[in-house]
């Protein structure tokens, strides 16, 4: 199946479209992204998204060259294209081709359809296992596209049985390499609140805990691991998807919660209705 993407203009298949070698994205990492689904042929959340990724633009001091209306009509002629029912979208917009390899004179925008990679099934009944790593992201507001850490970190987390990095300065938790982190104690919902970036997926799950739990967007402590029945992770590709294992620490009893189990299930009816 062709997927095609949007390019400073051009619609054209993915593998037709090419970025010159004096953009900043390459010479100096200089760029940002924005990443979500479509439900039924439908961008999830693209008013929240629109808005997260002119919030990463304007902190990274890139001018965006197309509206929200603009963009939204690409999104549909580009998912017509691609003949498909449903696709991933992936906006990525970086300093643009710089004569002195420094200034940003005009950004490049792409704008691609990928395969959707969904979470193995078997991950959300046993819940996956991450490990802790010392670290904040820089600018952890912004989708930027800066993802060495995690690349780094690669063989460690293969070779701890894990999935993933849940990161922590000074003992405050803020998030996962790529996925926001909510803690389960006594029916009470916790989340960190600063050093993270606002998923959408997280700010979606939190209006629908909200109709059955108490819920905290606060500093969370490492020592809150300890006590905690239940953790688990959100974002577009793993939904509500349960962490067991923190580094050798068992999460509660070791096995998928009830509380994570019905905001999975909520979530899922809310997008079959989407």
């Amino acid at each position: 199946m062709a997927h095609y993407g949007y390019f400073n203009g051009t619609i054209a298949p993915v593998d037709q479209l090419a970025v010159g070698i004096s953009d900043l994205g390459l010479l100096r990492g200089y760029g940002l992204f924005d990443y979500f689904l479509t439900y039924n042929g439908r961008p999830f959340q693209w008013d929240w998204y629109w808005e997260r990724f002119q919030n990463s633009a304007s902190r990274m001091h890139l001018p965006l060259p197309l509206g929200k209306e603009e963009a939204y009509g690409i999104l549909m002629k580009l998912l017509e294209r691609s003949d498909l029912t449903d696709t991933a979208f992936r906006f990525v917009m970086t300093g643009g081709y710089s004569a002195d390899s420094i200034s940003v004179e005009r950004p490049n925008l792409l704008i691609l359809t990928e395969a959707i990679h969904p979470v193995p099934p078997i991950q959300y009944e046993k819940g996956i296992k991450v490990i802790l790593d010392e670290y904040v992201r820089e600018m952890a507001e912004v989708k930027s596209t800066d993802y060495k850490r995690v690349i780094l970190m690669a063989e460690a987390i293969r070779a701890a049985g894990a999935s993933d990095l849940l990161y922590q300065k000074g003992g405050e938790i803020s998030e996962l390499s790529r996925s926001n982190f909510f803690l389960v104690k006594s029916s009470r919902i916790v989340t960190p609140d600063r050093h993270i970036l606002h998923g959408i997926t997280r700010r979606t799950i939190l209006k629908l805990a909200q109709r059955d739990f108490q819920v905290e967007e606060r500093p969370v402590l490492l020592s809150e691991l300890y006590d905690a029945d239940e953790a688990f992770t959100t974002s577009s590709t793993k939904k509500v998807l349960p962490i067991t294992q923190i580094g050798e620490l068992t999460i509660g009893d070791g096995h998928v919660g009830p509380i994570s189990r019905a905001l999975l299930e909520q979530f899922n009816e809310f997008i079959e209705a989407w």
